[in-house]
């Protein structure tokens, strides 16, 4: 979100002979590069690649089209890198030389990692008011504050092109919103917010026996879609918890939007309200590993300490004959990175039982394509909804 003028890194250069410098803005958390060149549509896509790979970055000062065309060439060649073929082909004649589920993982993580840190050298100049002072420029003005903020500053800035991008495919998103079968509604995220793009985890919570109507937690709301989808299922009350700002507005305005503002209370809280439930619900994010960028928090799960934090406070947040509710791909089992003997005695250290376990497989496209280097794991991957309550006392 926007802040303050001095919480802003500064990016120097020199261009005309004159030093110069704006503020660095990047939602990843990356540095400033250190060295910055000037480049516009006589540079060749070679020439580019070779100082992105170098860590100089190119302050793009000619047709704004042309830069994204350059992109596209830039990850082009990172894509025909030739080490990759050369490993596959060793793997091939040798599959001893495979690596395990948790090394592919984790080079996975390292090439995804070195590709954006290559792609986010193509830097672009916004003005104060964020308007692109460069020829054929898109106004992005409206989803460079929804990402930003209002525009607090005359002061120029510097983006990378890829970011920009990123910023237009949220807007036109949180435009559009995405069509959620279970709600019969469309659910708007806004930028920084994991999207309902995959509907199984929604499904389970859709076709669950509800427990008791009264009152449900839905803890990590991100967009509210769960939330909406037990309002839909007749609870008279939720309560919706989340500590990201961006997701607490996001919630408030999507509840707001269906019409369900009686029923759903979006609070900031680090994950459970004060008080207990008959059902308490959370869809942590589902890999335990180290986000890249603070986006990626939606995602991974730096030593499992949400769905840690859930199992552990659960007990004591659960009426009675109270239920939790945990939605979690079994994805992280398939790749070595955390065991099912594990995650069951979480549970039982916790002081919880499974009284119910309800499944189904992902239908994103990753899930069916060979040629995704994790597809061993995504095409064994089950989404579970497990229904779990306190043990009895005395157990």
């Amino acid at each position: 979100m926007n802040s303050s003028a001095s919480t802003y890194p500064i990016i120097h250069w020199s261009e005309a002979s004159e030093a110069r410098s704006a503020r660095w803005r990047s939602e990843s958390g990356n540095p400033p590069p250190r060295r910055v060149l000037i480049g516009d549509d006589q540079i060749t896509a070679d020439a580019a690649y070779r100082l992105a790979c170098e860590g100089t970055a190119l302050l793009w000062r000619g047709d704004f089209q042309n830069a994204r065309q350059l992109l596209q060439a830039l990850a082009r060649r990172i894509e025909r890198k030739p080490r990759k073929a050369s490993a596959a082909s060793a793997t091939a004649a040798d599959p001893a030389l495979a690596p395990s589920p948790s090394e592919a993982f984790h080079l996975h993580r390292q090439a995804q990692s070195q590709r954006a840190r290559t792609l986010a050298m193509l830097l672009i100049p916004l003005d104060g008011d964020y308007s692109i002072p460069l020829r054929r420029a898109p106004d992005l003005r409206q989803a460079c504050a929804e990402a930003y903020g209002p525009a607090d500053s005359p002061a120029p800035s510097l983006v990378s092109l890829r970011e920009l991008l990123g910023l237009i495919g949220a807007h036109e998103w949180r435009k559009k919103g995405v069509e959620v079968p279970a709600l019969g509604a469309r659910i708007h995220p806004h930028y920084g917010v994991f999207a309902p793009i995959r509907s199984e985890y929604v499904d389970l919570v859709a076709a669950a026996p509800i427990p008791a109507t009264a009152l449900a937690f839905d803890i990590g709301t991100g967009t509210g879609v769960l939330a909406a989808v037990l309002a839909r299922r007749g609870i008279a009350h939720i309560v919706a918890t989340d500590q990201d700002p961006r997701a607490l507005a996001c919630a408030h305005e999507n509840i707001a939007r269906l019409g369900l503002a009686e029923q759903v209370e979006v609070i900031q809280a680090g994950l459970f309200p004060e008080g207990r439930a008959a059902l308490v619900v959370c869809n942590p994010p589902w890999l335990p590993a180290r986000p890249s960028s603070p986006l990626e928090y939606a995602i991974y799960d730096p030593d499992s300490r949400m769905l840690r934090g859930f199992i552990d406070g659960l007990a004591a947040h659960l009426t009675t004959d109270g239920e939790g509710w945990l939605l979690l791909s079994d994805l992280a089992e398939h790749l070595g990175l955390r065991t099912r003997a594990e995650l069951l005695a979480a549970f039982d250290a916790a002081g919880l039982k499974v009284i119910g376990r309800n499944e189904a497989r992902p239908h994103h496209p990753r899930a069916s394509d060979p040629s995704d280097p994790l597809h061993i794991a995504r095409a064994a991957e089950v989404t579970s909804l497990w229904r779990l309550a306190a043990q009895s006392p005395g157990r």
